[in-house]
C-alpha cells in the first residue's frame, strides 16, 4: 500500500514523551502513531460490522411470547407491585 505524509500538531510535551516512548520500544514516533491509527480503524471496522450484523439479526428475529401489553395494563401492574 502506498504511503503518504500526514502533518499533526501536538503539544511539545506530548512530542517529547512520545519520543521517549518510541526510543524505549525501539521504534519511531511515526511508527507509534501509525500503529495506533491502524488499531483504531480496525476496531471501528469490527464495531461497524458487528452493529450491522446485530441489526440484521434483530430485523430477521421471530417474535417470542406474542403478548402485547397496553399502557394501562403496565401501569396497573406497576401500581400493584408497589402497593399503591
Amino acid at each position: 500500500m502506498a504511503k503518504a505524509n500526514l502533518t499533526v500538531q501536538l503539544d511539545e510535551d506530548v512530542i517529547r514523551r512520545a519520543k521517549v516512548l518510541a526510543a524505549k520500544r525501539g521504534t519511531s514516533v511515526s511508527a507509534l502513531v501509525a500503529q495506533q491509527l491502524d488499531e483504531l480503524v480496525a476496531q471501528d471496522e469490527r464495531y461497524e460490522a458487528t452493529r450491522l450484523r446485530a441489526a440484521e439479526l434483530m430485523a430477521n428475529a421471530k417474535p417470542h411470547g406474542g403478548r402485547r401489553w397496553t399502557r394501562g395494563e403496565l401501569y396497573a401492574e406497576r401500581l400493584d407491585r408497589h402497593g399503591r
